[in-house]
């Protein structure tokens, strides 16, 4: 994979101030040219004190009532729930920005897996007045990485790699909670630019390989991601780019 942007940071903290300074930078030009900034979230750590940034810091730097929230993947957990992806974004940034409800587009892990999915599918294309086959189009999607370089709730050698048609899927696979619902790479590269946030030597093999492995999108979804614009940023520390040629 061929990023756009390989951007380094000496340490984690620098990784999260970096992470928020694009996303305010992202949405003002978003907003200016749109109108708009749609954000597709993700989980993990290192979002979680980007999310804080955004919410302190940056607060003053984004017109939020400008802006939509919509996730990559979630837990099949209740909102509440210490594993929820938007029990995560909430309280770490959603809950300090007095958005309007209809700004929060999030995917109901309460529900049945496989009805929340088509739930969120009727959500995309309501929201982007879309019909079948189109695809929505995000301004900007967050990704982390796993350790075996999945993205989402996209796991190596799942079936849902090669879902074509479906916006949303529920999935279950190897990692706890074991269900969950994940949006699908049609929509991923979709989108006008995708940013990576990776962090820690843990993910550094998967860097490795994703970046300058051979290509198997089977085994590393994240090779998968080439959206129709070419903008990937990956925003990694310096831990998560040793293993770098």
């Amino acid at each position: 994979m061929d990023p756009s942007q390989l951007i380094v940071m000496d340490n984690p903290a620098a990784l999260y101030t970096r992470a928020a300074e694009e996303i305010v930078h992202f949405a003002g030009e978003a907003i200016c040219t749109h109108g708009e900034f749609t954000i597709c979230l993700t989980g993990g750590t290192t979002p979680a004190s980007t999310y804080e940034l955004l919410a302190t810091r940056f607060r003053l730097s984004v017109d939020w009532k400008e802006v939509h929230f919509f996730w990559g993947d979630e837990r099949c957990v209740p909102p509440d729930d210490p594993a929820s992806n938007f029990g995560m974004a909430n309280r770490t940034m959603l809950s300090e920005l007095a958005l309007r409800p209809e700004q929060i587009h999030r995917m109901r892990g309460e529900d049945r897996p496989a009805e929340a999915a088509d739930e969120y599918e009727r959500e995309l294309r309501s929201f982007f007045h879309l019909e079948p086959p189109d695809v929505p189009s995000f301004n900007l999607v967050l990704l982390g990485l796993g350790e075996n370089a999945h993205i989402a709730s996209l796991f190596p050698r799942h079936l849902a790699l090669r879902e074509k048609t479906r916006l949303a899927v529920s999935v279950e696979v190897e990692a706890m909670p074991s269900r969950r619902i994940s949006l699908t790479i049609p929509v991923i590269n979709s989108t006008e630019r995708v940013m990576f946030l990776v962090s820690g030597e843990k993910k550094a093999a998967a860097v490795r390989e994703v970046l300058q492995g051979e290509n198997d999108p089977d085994q590393y979804p994240a090779q998968l991601v080439k959206p129709l614009s070419n903008e990937i940023v990956w925003l990694i520390d310096k831990a998560a780019a040793s293993a770098l040629a």
